[in-house]
């Protein structure tokens, strides 16, 4: 993937609130603290293919560049791995709020196209709610229909090896009391103040 070097040119980009938004919810309270020491950017092991470092990113949400922010790369890169937030020397939670920025990005729909990351969000979360669970097999069927329905037209000897072991489940699996489980869920949503992708 090519780094591409992006410029912020006018303060009128900017949206009013959204660093504070991105601060209200859980975990992402911290930010103000940064001090911009480039520990997380020198600790994630991604950072060569990020269109904005962690460092660069922090620094935007502070300063109110949502689009810049949710339009980037960098934030669906982001492994997960908690090196930025285990170094960090103001223990902020800088993997808590690439999430809380992905999140946004989803309920915003202005995540890049070419990224089957978000869509593989939006299934999985599609699934959990209305099964309780997930069959993986239709998971990613509906990632590649929807992200590259060419992969699935040349991944046919994988799926007839698939089918011959017995590991290509079309049923779907589901959870019983589902209804409980969907409660659930709408309460830790809407206490945190997070959107379902």
């Amino acid at each position: 993937m090519m780094k591409v070097k992006r410029t912020i040119k006018y303060d009128a980009d900017r949206v009013q609130g959204f660093g504070k938004e991105i601060m209200g919810v859980t975990g992402c309270d911290q930010l103000t603290s940064c001090i911009q020491c480039g520990t997380c950017s020198g600790t994630c092991p991604l950072t060569i293919y990020m269109d904005f470092s962690p460092r660069q990113v922090m620094a935007l949400v502070r300063a109110d560049f949502k689009n810049e922010v949710l339009r980037s790369n960098t934030i669906w890169l982001c492994a997960s791995c908690y090196s930025c937030t285990v170094e960090c020397p103001r223990q902020i939670r800088i993997t808590d709020i690439m999430y809380a920025l992905k999140q946004r990005a989803i309920k915003d729909h202005v995540y890049p196209r070419n990224m089957p990351i978000p869509i593989l969000a939006q299934e999985f979360a599609k699934m959990i709610l209305s099964k309780g669970r997930i069959t993986e097999t239709l998971l990613v069927m509906r990632l590649f229909l929807r992200a590259n329905w060419r992969a699935v037209l040349s991944s046919w000897r994988q799926g007839l090896g698939l089918i011959r072991t017995g590991r290509f489940v079309l049923r779907p699996e589901r959870i019983e009391r589902q209804a409980e489980l969907a409660a659930m869920l709408a309460t830790v949503n809407n206490g945190n103040g997070r959107n379902q992708p």
